[in-house]
């Protein structure tokens, strides 16, 4: 029996292609390419051609990146959107997920796990990346806006993780959003960074 072999990474313009396969495999034009939160129309347009895709690649880019790809014997399964929350022009506008203090925190936006690779320890190995990835960046803190579901979550809305998810990893509940997926309020979870 072989061991698996885990790493996260950071999203980088020469890892642009593992973060597509997991998130838009058939690269479909009107796939949100985990910018909905991130960006506004005229940030797209702004960021390249007008596209998604190019918007996605121009952060790529960026130096730090918008994410990380957690890969299983270097094959990409796992996406999350991690970023300073200051990054996040959605967030930081939002009058539904308000700040719960000044603590500059990073915010875990976008949780993917690629189809075929669900239920099977991917989601705990990419967050505890994506802690390490802020943590490495200075962050003091990760916050994140789940829903917490009675019963079985409706898959559609998996990217928005679930309080379950996130109390696994760490995280404790620190506050409730105004804002609600799926007809469930969306929580405020924070993981310090000692």
């Amino acid at each position: 029996m072989t061991s698996e072999a885990w790493t996260t990474q950071p999203v980088t313009a020469e890892r642009f292609d593992d973060f597509a396969d997991v998130i838009n495999p058939n690269r479909r034009s009107t796939h949100c390419w985990c910018l909905s939160h991130r960006l506004r129309a005229k940030d797209i347009d702004e960021l390249g051609d007008g596209s998604r895709e190019s918007a996605a690649r121009a952060l790529a880019a960026r130096p730090g990146g918008f994410g990380v790809i957690t890969y299983r014997d270097e094959l990409p399964v796992g996406w999350c959107h991690v970023a300073p929350r200051s990054d996040i022009p959605r967030l930081v506008a939002s009058k539904l997920i308000r700040p719960v203090d000044d603590l500059p925190v990073w915010s875990i936006i976008c949780v993917v796990v690629r189809s075929g690779h669900r239920r099977q320890g991917v989601t705990a190995q990419l967050i505890e990346g994506a802690v390490a990835h802020a943590a490495a960046h200075g962050a003091p803190a990760v916050e994140t806006y789940p829903v917490d579901p009675a019963g079985r979550m409706d898959l559609t809305m998996a990217f928005v993780g679930t309080r379950a998810m996130f109390e696994r990893q760490g995280f404790e509940v620190v506050g409730q959003t105004d804002a609600v997926a799926s007809k469930m309020p969306r929580l405020v979870m924070r993981r310090m960074i000692a």
